[in-house]
């Protein structure tokens, strides 16, 4: 490499160390990106309780309060990252910030739980606005090979990383001063990202535009939100008439979506993707992601003070447990040998994650923080083989240059599957009352969901490495993730 020029009291790199930099920097400010979204996104599972209480949230206030960021981002991911692929993926990144910084100033002032849940949706369409844009950034600085890899594997473990913050921010500063300081310093946090992200990050668009589908865009985010508002509102009650309407609304919207997909020149979403084995691998394995071990750890903070009585930062130290390890492992993940490629590591991964959540099973009301521990720990190594795989096969497996698309769609699958999984594991596990008798119907509670999700990560691994197969056997050509990852 040549030495840097040097003019004066000043220093010009050369091309080659400029090009470096570059992706240094696009790469940092896209993983602490995603990192800020998850902060905001599990935040409320340590002060869950003090939030209620300031706001005065009833238990369907508590379930919004925690789905509602949910919706956002189900609602917006796959519409952020095709909008980011056409008109600029660093334009996508700032303006999700802005909102993000946005919604995050409400909560932060919220007088009510309607104005904190509304908040929370809108943090909700600025962090997949960001996420999406974020893996775009990626794919466009990086080329496929070991580089994508390494890459994706920071971006994995950024992912673990705002997991692990997020509660330990807020349990932390609820402890010491306000839960609402958590999100005065997202805002803050948010904004400096914006401006680092306007200075160093390059701009980037597809080759190939296939144009605004609005159409598409206001029907998918229609249908899910409005799916997804079905799952929250049906856990107090499945035969409710609004929960009826809700549920006919979001079937109707999104076969309208599918339809208009199907005859679209601009679809934003090639359903022909879905007959190609990595795409259907990836998306299975986001969705059974969210489905599983991610909606397992969403419930675990209230039942550790339901059922055990640990404090919410005893709880956020646990969630560390598991997201702290899976931290990382995607980062060392860049040193598993190519020829194992992309879509045996998700499987290998789904079946790790359920090894843990199975060594979670036989918790009683007398177990202590350290019972949980072994499977936490063996659930987070394999979340992270499991999250630096997502990402670099969430962009593998959609044409080139259509990053933001396989980052929108994948994470898509990642947040309705951990809807849905939340909405389950409430079902099974939540038992009303107090005292030793129900501390004890609790555990047993958990017992089930954990045995449950265990076996949604099972039934994940398994289509994995069905697509996986089938794409070895319908040619001989080595597979996506081989070449492309």
């Amino acid at each position: 490499m040549r030495p840097i020029l040097r003019i004066g009291l000043f220093t010009r790199p050369n091309n080659a160390t400029l090009t470096v930099m570059n992706r240094s920097h696009a790469l940092a400010v896209s993983a602490l990106g995603t990192m800020l979204t998850l902060v905001a996104f599990t935040a409320p599972l340590a002060t869950l309780n003090a939030t209620a209480s300031t706001l005065g949230a009833d238990t369907a206030g508590r379930t919004w309060i925690l789905s509602s960021m949910a919706i956002g981002l189900g609602a917006a991911l796959l519409s952020s990252g095709t909008i980011s692929d056409d008109f600029g993926r660093r334009r996508a990144f700032v303006i999700g910030c802005a909102v993000l910084a946005i919604g995050s100033l409400a909560c932060a002032l919220a007088p009510t739980t309607q104005v904190f849940v509304g908040a929370r949706v809108v943090q909700g369409l600025g962090g997949a606005a960001i996420v999406a844009a974020s893996l775009g950034i990626i794919a466009h600085a990086f080329p496929p090979g070991p580089e994508r890899a390494a890459a994706s594997g920071v971006w994995g473990a950024s992912v673990g990383g705002g997991i692990a913050l997020g509660p330990l921010v807020s349990a932390t500063l609820d402890r010491f001063a306000n839960w609402r300081d958590a999100y005065w310093l997202l805002v803050v946090a948010v904004v400096v990202l914006a401006v680092a992200a306007m200075r160093v990050v390059e701009e980037s668009r597809a080759d190939n535009r296939r144009g605004l589908d609005l159409t598409g865009t206001i029907l998918l985010a229609a249908g899910v939100s409005t799916l997804l508002a079905t799952l929250v509102e049906g856990r107090q009650g499945w035969v409710q008439v609004h929960v009826v309407v809700l549920a006919v609304a979001a079937v109707v919207l999104l076969g309208l979506f599918v339809v208009v997909e199907l005859r679209s020149d601009t679809a934003m979403l090639d359903l022909g993707l879905f007959r190609q084995p990595p795409f259907v691998a990836a998306t299975v394995a986001a969705l059974a992601t969210g489905a599983g071990i991610i909606a397992l750890m969403s419930y675990m903070g209230a039942f550790l003070g339901g059922a055990l009585g640990i404090s919410a930062l005893g709880g956020a130290f646990l969630l560390f447990a598991w997201s702290g390890s899976s931290v990382v492992t995607a980062l060392l993940a860049r040193r598993i040998p190519p020829r194992f490629g992309g879509r045996p590591q998700l499987g290998v991964g789904l079946i790790g994650v359920a090894v843990g959540q199975l060594a979670l099973v036989g918790i009683s009301a007398d177990s202590t923080w350290v019972r949980f521990l072994p499977g936490l720990l063996v659930a987070g190594v394999a979340s992270g083989v499991l999250n630096a795989a997502l990402g670099r096969e969430a962009v593998a497996s959609v044409p080139a240059g259509r990053g933001g698309l396989g980052s929108g769609a994948n994470n898509t699958a990642r947040y309705v599957g951990s809807a849905i999984g939340v909405t389950v594991v409430a079902v099974i596990a939540a038992r009303p009352g107090s005292g030793p008798a129900v501390a004890a119907s609790l555990a047993t509670g958990w017992n089930h969901a954990a045995v449950v999700t265990a076996v949604i990560s099972l039934v994940g691994a398994a289509a994995v490495f069905w697509a996986h197969r089938a794409t070895r056997s319908s040619t001989s050509i080595p597979s996506t993730s081989a070449v492309n990852t």
